[in-house]
């Protein structure tokens, strides 16, 4: 098998090819650990009102002061609470107004708009690597704002204009940091996330531009001890249906023997930044235990913060009074896109994405008093079989736009918001807006009457679009175009809906994609591609390892096992604790259909997955061993107790609600780990894996790949240099495609 100098393949006898180190860019960022280069700031300029809790007041109310006094270190047998990051100014690393592109077809998605709505900040990878670029809408002058290897993950515009504050994960690892920078390409600075063991994440800006919040993870180290017994439940969570118990305050590590035992975790803690660096931290909320911690909105008065937390399916909504940092208001909320929901301009009414008591998320009206707490509650936009997938305000705070998730397709309308004179503010009627394209990823406000919208579909690339409310959709000029989404002569191939029923009854669909050239009903080798999350959802949208599989004549069946998303809540939480069962026998009636309705040669078929789709592609292998002639499993869990060992300890807060309890259910995870069965595994296998994966460590494909090879069967691993557990770089994810393509093409081609 084929590699470069950025990575290795793991061969049959389990010795690794030795290569060249890689040469360091010259564009690269200064050694870890190197002196800043200063960089004096001007002060931020007079005018417009300071939130009363923002880091910019001089006359910050007393709990603002006393959390800013209580922003260092926590005490031993305190709360656990990240350290308030400082600002660290950087060298500029801008690059060239008109970079070298290295890729034809490059995506664009993440868009963030200037304040008037001329300028949008977005991420690029036309250098090959995920990267922060900035330009005019409907102008091709981008410039490059920073043009470090670290992959760009989000981007939000100061609403003055002033800061374009950005995260980056070094190394392409799964920490991430928090930066900020001039929109000129100057002033570039590190907000939060030196330190190696932690990690800080993005959330919304103050109204007036003065504060950015950013959510920082402790490192392990930092978490106090004795601060509650090791399985209580937060009594605010209360569980919805289903076979496993959530788990509030439980983190870790495996003892002697293999027996779980609990490792210290981090806290997560919120703070509000002054990206000018004239005012220390506001800390804003603290969760010791909390998987996710996320500032979506602050009222335009400082009164009150929108914070999103909470474990996978059980994510909520909680409005913070900032003057106490009392929490006058939660309501369970839908997973999927984090951006929850935003205030009126009165801070009267919260516009919530929300399932609360429902299959599908809606877009919510709720009344608050002047303290913040509940008034009343109204559902003022829903659909009957479909959910609310993306909720974005304008900024004038009157008008919603509206993503609604079709059966994997989006549909976006947008309605317009009148004050409710005492009720929960009242919408107009909905206003569709037709898209060229299947997916809406991203929605961003642009100035007045202008939205900026990322869309992807099954014949193109990640793109960014505008238009004024109501008007077709432009592309950006810096987009790509639909015809550079592939070489000439093989067009994406447009996959199609195909429905079944599994063993139990339960409704299932999936996209099938037929290799170009061959015959309707003449049989071909197919890969069953399973999805990760669990909670994500196959999408029908240009999947450029679909088009590598494609080009070699295999068909591809991407199917929704129980536990996806997009199909209700009902559905994602089927494979909770035991009924995960069921979903392995899900890929087993998914690859029948792929057989009976492909059509699908039985003697030829393959499964392959990434993260929980890796683990279900180890399942699915020991399960079904005569079922797969062979599988490609991409960063898999293989055993569910050396996972929760391994992964950090949030996503294991996450991860207990999916999987079970590492020490009450012990056995049930032992059951539902593929090493488990490691005995009745017959088909070859490629695993493939990022170095730096913190979320699934790489040991869980060495550990079932040396298992293999003892038990005699063919079995190679491939490890991705500088990636995490997504794979950011042009290169890496050529190789990989490549690797996987010639891996199913050689086990599966006619004998």
């Amino acid at each position: 098998m084929a590699a470069d100098a950025r990575n290795h393949v793991t061969g049959q006898h389990g010795t690794r090819t030795p290569h060249a180190a890689a040469p360091a860019s010259a564009q690269g960022p200064p050694a870890r650990g190197a002196a800043p280069v200063a960089a004096q700031e001007p002060a931020r300029a007079a005018g417009g009102p300071v939130p009363a809790h923002g880091p910019a007041s001089a006359t910050a109310s007393a709990p603002a002061q006393e959390h800013a006094r209580a922003a260092g270190p926590a005490p031993a047998q305190g709360p656990a609470r990240a350290a308030a990051p400082a600002s660290m100014p950087l060298p500029e690393a801008e690059g060239p107004r008109d970079a070298v592109t290295r890729l034809h077809a490059h995506g664009c998605w993440y868009p963030s708009a200037a304040p008037d709505g001329t300028e949008v900040a977005f991420i690029c990878d036309r250098g090959g690597v995920p990267q922060l670029w900035a330009g005019p809408v409907d102008g091709e002058g981008i410039r490059l704002l920073d043009s470090s290897p670290d992959p760009v993950k989000e981007v939000s515009w100061s609403p003055d204009g002033r800061w374009i504050a950005y995260t980056t994960a070094p190394g392409g690892g799964e920490h991430s940091r928090v930066l900020c920078v001039r929109p000129e390409g100057t002033g570039r600075r590190l907000l939060a996330g030196a330190d190696p063991d932690s990690s800080a994440y993005l959330g919304c800006w103050a109204h007036d531009g003065s504060a950015v919040a950013v959510t920082l993870a402790a490192p392990p180290t930092a978490r106090a001890r004795g601060d509650g017994p090791a399985d209580a439940v937060p009594a605010r969570w209360t569980a919805r249906d289903g076979r496993a118990t959530l788990l509030g305050t439980t983190a870790y590590a495996v003892g002697p023997g293999g027996t779980p035992a609990t490792r210290p975790g981090g806290g997560l803690s919120a703070y509000l930044i002054d990206p000018d660096g004239l005012a220390s931290p506001v800390l804003l909320a603290t969760e010791p235990d909390a998987p996710t911690l996320r500032v979506c909105d602050l009222s335009r008065d400082g009164r009150l913060a929108l914070l999103r937390r909470g474990p996978r399916g059980r994510r909520e909504a909680v409005v913070l009074r900032t003057s106490d940092a009392a929490t006058t208001f939660t309501l369970p909320v839908a997973d999927g896109d984090p951006w929850i929901g935003r205030f009126s301009p009165d801070a009267r009414t919260l516009w919530l994405r929300s399932d609360a008591d429902r299959e599908y998320a809606a877009l919510f009206a709720v009344a608050l008093g002047t303290d913040g707490t509940l008034r009343g509650r109204t559902v003022v936009a829903e659909r009957e079989d479909s959910g609310l997938e993306l909720l974005a305000m304008a900024h004038d705070g009157r008008t919603a736009v509206l993503a609604w998730n079709v059966r994997g397709a989006g549909e976006l309308e947008v309605v317009e918001t009148s004050p409710g004179h005492g009720a929960p503010d009242a919408a107009g009627p909905a206003r569709p807006v037709p898209l060229p394209h299947e997916v809406v990823t991203r929605v961003a406000a642009a100035g007045t009457g202008r939205l900026l919208l990322a869309l992807s579909g099954s014949q193109r690339r990640p793109g960014v679009w505008w238009a004024h409310e109501g008007v077709s959709l432009l592309r950006t000029p810096w987009s790509s175009r639909d015809e550079d989404a592939v070489p000439p002569g093989r067009p994406p191939v447009r996959p199609v809906l195909s429905r079944l029923a599994a063993r139990d009854g339960l409704p299932l669909s999936g996209w099938y994609y037929r290799a170009p050239g061959r015959a309707p009903n003449e049989p071909a080798p197919c890969v069953i591609h399973l999805h990760g999350g669990p909670e994500d959802q196959e999408r029908p949208v240009f999947d450029p390892l679909y088009h590598e599989l494609l080009g070699r004549g295999l068909d591809v069946f991407a199917p929704d096992v129980r536990g996806s998303g997009g199909h209700g809540r009902s559905f994602v939480d089927a494979d909770l604790g035991a009924g995960r069962f069921a979903a392995l026998d899900d890929v087993a009636d998914c690859a029948a259909h792929a057989v009976t309705a492909g059509p699908a040669d039985p003697t030829r078929l393959a499964v392959m997955g990434r993260s929980y789709g890796g683990y279900l592609t180890f399942a699915s292998l020991v399960w079904h061993p005569d079922l797969f002639r062979t599988g490609v499993a991409v960063c898999g869990m293989s055993d569910l107790l050396t996972f929760f060992a391994g992964t950090e300890p949030w996503i294991a807060e996450s991860a207990a609600h999916k999987y079970g309890h590492p020490e009450r259910d012990r056995e049930l995870l032992h059951t539902l780990s593929p090493m488990s069965r490691i005995d009745a595994l017959r088909a070859p296998l490629l695993a493939v894996h990022g170095e730096h994966d913190t979320n699934v460590p790489p040991g869980e494909s060495e550990q079932f790949v040396r298992a293999a090879r003892e038990r005699g069967v063919p079995a190679e691993l491939l490890v991705l240099r500088d990636e995490g557990h997504d794979f950011l770089r042009a290169d890496n994810r050529r190789l990989f495609r490549r690797t996987a393509a010639d891996w199913m093409e050689r086990h599966l081609h006619p004998f």
